[in-house]
């Protein structure tokens, strides 16, 4: 990974920055007036993806082998054909909102809730077969959108055959095969949107993130829509954490070696929406969620509305460097863990996802 390069994916294009004498700049904006919803670092070749959404003229992906200098327009994930009668949403491509590399096969989740995989770079897809009819996902049902999405793939370095994915709303679910065969692995989260009876079921959590540490991959973390939740057995069991000003929020960013570290964007939930008391924050935990620290250096701290979605939030490879972008188009970078940050920019688009490179 460049650690003096990234990426926001907007609402009106992809943005390119640079970090030159500890200076954040944009220099370079591919696809102009689109709405970008997720983009995938290049690899050592220079090989990356774009997702766009189009709207009436549907989900499109472009492919860059030169590092995002030009691109190319490449196919889409595609669904089988939905038999007549079939229970659930339509089986069409609505939003790519996840991709990810495992070795040499990339990874994408859809909106529905789709989970996709291409060993030829993203020029072609086939749908996991195994996941698409596993009869409970008759049981997800969509958090902020009509439809299931699954935003959450969670590979392991040390064994690409492993997956742990998150879906809004169906849970955790990881498979130990390549995909052949799906477990659930939401034990211990809570959905409170649930009847009381029902708040346990692990089919139907909203986890709105869920991130790995790289190096420990055993410990799992999760920004749900009902609090913080940290696992250590590679997401078998969660354990809830507290977490002030705020438990709720989108976006969740690991520490890549350290197992204990892990950044949020608390919020106020549900029909707000917004930062607490006005004055934005990043919570930090050093000591595996037992405390947290809010730090606002830098950031605005006076009628602030800005939100930051669960993409939103990426630290680089080392654990050093942060990158935060709102709904507002306000984008912040930290090279100091969090402690202190400083504006790229206060007039984006409204950013969907950011990502080092």
């Amino acid at each position: 990974m460049n650690q003096d390069r990234a990426w926001a994916a907007t609402r009106k294009g992809l943005f390119e920055l640079r970090r030159r004498a500890g200076v954040w700049q944009i220099e370079n904006v591919s696809f102009l007036a689109d709405p970008v919803s997720m983009l995938l670092p290049p690899d050592r070749t220079g090989r990356m993806l774009a997702a766009l959404n189009l709207g009436h003229f549907g989900t499109k992906l472009q492919a860059s082998d030169d590092a995002g200098k030009t691109w190319q327009e490449v196919g889409v994930p595609t669904y089988p054909p939905q038999p007549e009668g079939a229970e659930g949403p339509a089986w069409k491509l609505l939003q790519i909102w996840a991709l990810e590399r495992a070795a040499d096969t990339i990874w994408a989740g859809t909106l529905p809730g789709g989970l996709f995989s291409s060993r030829d770079g993203g020029a072609t897809w086939q749908i996991n077969e195994a996941l698409w009819y596993e009869p409970k996902r008759l049981g997800w049902f969509g958090g902020g959108s009509d439809a299931p999405a699954l935003h959450s793939i969670c590979p392991r370095a040390d064994r690409p055959d492993e997956l742990l994915l998150g879906i809004s709303c169906g849970g955790a679910w990881r498979t130990t095969d390549g995909g052949q065969t799906w477990a659930l692995s939401a034990k211990g989260m809570r959905a409170d949107f649930m009847p009381p009876e029902q708040a346990g079921e692990e089919n139907v959590q909203d986890p709105h993130l869920i991130a790995r540490c790289r190096d420990v991959p055993a410990v799992l973390w999760c920004q749900h829509h009902n609090g913080i939740f940290r696992s250590t057995d590679h997401g078998a069991h969660w354990t809830e954490l507290k977490a002030e000003p705020s438990s709720f929020g989108f976006p969740v960013a690991a520490h890549p070696s350290d197992p204990d570290t892990a950044w949020f964007a608390p919020a106020v939930k549900d029909e707000r929406r917004v930062p607490v008391d006005g004055a934005l924050c990043v919570t930090r935990t050093r000591d595996g969620g037992r405390s947290f620290e809010a730090l606002r250096t830098g950031l605005p701290q006076q009628h602030c509305y800005d939100l930051i979605y669960r993409h939103g939030l990426a630290v680089d490879d080392r654990g050093e460097q942060l990158m935060m972008g709102s709904t507002t188009g306000g984008l912040w970078a930290s090279g100091d863990a969090g402690d202190s940050w400083q504006t790229v920019s206060a007039h984006l688009p409204p950013i969907y996802a950011v990502k080092f490179g």
